[in-house]
Order: C-alpha cells, then sequence, then structure tokens
C-alpha cells in the first residue's frame, strides 16, 4: 500500500510540475509575445490600431524609408514601403481589441528577421 501512495504522490507531482509550466506558456503567449514564422514578424500590442498606426508611420519617415501605400480604416491597416535595397516592407495592422492591435511585418518576399525586429523596436518606441 505505501509504494501505491508514494507511486501516486509522485504522478500528482510530476504532473503539477508539467502542467503549471504549460499555464505559464498559455499566459505568457498574450500581448506583447512576438513570433516569427514563414517571414512574418508578428506581435499584438496594448495600444489602439490609431496609435500603432501612427508610431508605424513615424518608423516609415525616421527610417528614410519610401511611401508606397497606406490605408486604414477601424479595423485594420496597411502600410507598404521599400527601403534602400527597394526590398518591399509590409506592415500589417488589426484590431484585437479597442485597445489591443496585432501587428505583422514582412520584408521581402522571404521576410527578414533582424530588419524587422529593428522595425518594431521603432515602432514602439514611437508608441511612448
Amino acid at each position: 500500500m505505501k509504494k501505491t501512495s508514494v507511486l501516486g504522490i509522485l504522478v500528482v507531482n510530476l504532473a503539477m510540475v508539467f502542467l503549471s509550466g504549460c499555464i505559464a506558456a498559455a499566459v505568457g503567449a498574450g500581448a506583447g509575445t512576438v513570433a516569427y514564422a514563414r517571414g512574418d514578424l508578428v506581435v499584438t500590442e496594448a495600444a489602439t490600431l490609431e496609435d500603432v498606426y501612427n508610431a508605424a508611420m513615424k518608423t516609415i519617415k525616421a527610417m528614410d524609408l519610401k511611401l508606397v501605400s497606406e490605408k486604414k480604416d477601424a479595423l485594420s491597416g496597411e502600410i507598404t514601403s521599400t527601403d534602400v535595397e527597394e526590398k518591399k516592407i509590409q506592415i500589417k495592422l488589426a484590431a484585437v481589441t479597442s485597445e489591443t492591435t496585432k501587428i505583422s511585418i514582412r520584408i521581402g518576399s522571404f521576410g527578414d528577421e533582424d530588419k524587422s525586429r529593428v522595425i518594431l523596436e521603432s515602432i514602439r518606441k514611437n508608441l511612448k
């Protein structure tokens, strides 16, 4: 009987350890978590669509990128520009809630994570 009790306690404790990690990972996947997948850098920021759009436009100007097109409505926005190498830079915005906005940044056909992160950091600076 004692072996069964000890084994049961061990199983419960291990389950708690593994499940708490999953819960922490799920909680951490909210606003502010940056993911790079298939050439797109994606993050959800705790800011309105309007504020993120304005910060992205400031970033385009501050980085001397050539503005190709821009469009925005109440639910989404898209800014397209090019860099000195004529690589297309797309910044797509989508309102998740009235106070959070999903940002997706893609550079060129296949993406460029490092440059995308530089643009994201500039957008974040312009939000403050």
